[in-house]
């Protein structure tokens, strides 16, 4: 595992929560700040953990899941560097609400809850971006709650896709081409289904004509046909 040392007061500059902060007042949260390294698969934190600080990305992915009592994963986000990972419970005093594990080796700047707390009576803007951070987070998982209640596994997968295709795509003569970010299994645990359905439904997508599965290489032949799906599917 990567050992070099990081820029402590760098990273919190380049982070949301803490961008307004001038290079002195950095320097000093930076000298109260901690870092921890993780290997790719290493928990964080686990749902129910107390909490006892902050935790900020400096380099690599961590993701945020729930698990079922049989073990079946929920991804709730994908946190990335210079984002702060469970802000909520630093101020409410309960546990994690979910878990939260690395995705490849990961860097974390963690400050403890007292220092923290204490930093955001010196400096209210820093509140109020904490309670615009939490409202922005309450708002996506609102929107996981639809899309779980609301759309079939089809629709949502078929959303990826069309999204993937848009944003990475790269056009080809046989199409729009891109790797899938992740496994079936991955995949699964962020659309909230089970790997077998989602291989399932690649394949039905590629026996329709709309795309060629290779592996993690997709290849959209309809990006029209494929899009008009996601209104017509029940």
């Amino acid at each position: 595992m990567t050992t070099e040392r990081i820029d402590l007061a760098a990273v919190l500059g380049r982070t949301a929560l803490l961008s307004g902060l001038s290079q002195p007042e950095l320097q000093m949260l930076a000298a109260r700040t901690t870092r921890k390294l993780l290997g790719a698969g290493e928990l964080l934190f686990s749902e129910g953990d107390p909490c006892n600080g902050l935790h900020i990305i400096a380099r690599g992915r961590v993701r945020i899941f729930k698990t079922s009592m049989s073990g079946r994963e929920q991804v709730l986000a994908m946190n990335t560097p210079g984002e702060s990972v469970a802000e909520l419970p630093v101020f409410d005093g309960g546990p994690f609400p979910a878990s939260a594990a690395a995705i490849e080796e990961t860097e974390i700047a963690y400050i403890s809850r007292r220092d923290f707390q204490a930093y955001c009576m010196e400096h209210p803007e820093v509140a109020l971006k904490v309670l615009q951070m939490v409202g922005a987070r309450l708002r996506r998982l609102v929107g996981i709650i639809e899309e779980l209640s609301f759309t079939t596994i089809r629709q949502r997968l078929i959303a990826m896709l069309v999204k993937l295709a848009q944003d990475q795509g790269r056009k080809t003569d046989r199409g729009i081409e891109f790797l899938l970010p992740a496994s079936h299994q991955e995949l699964a645990n962020q659309l909230g289904t089970v790997r077998e359905l989602i291989s399932r439904n690649l394949m039905r997508l590629q026996a329709e004509g709309l795309l060629n599965v290779e592996g993690r290489q997709i290849v959209v032949k309809d990006i029209k046909g494929l899009s008009t799906l996601l209104e017509a599917t029940p």
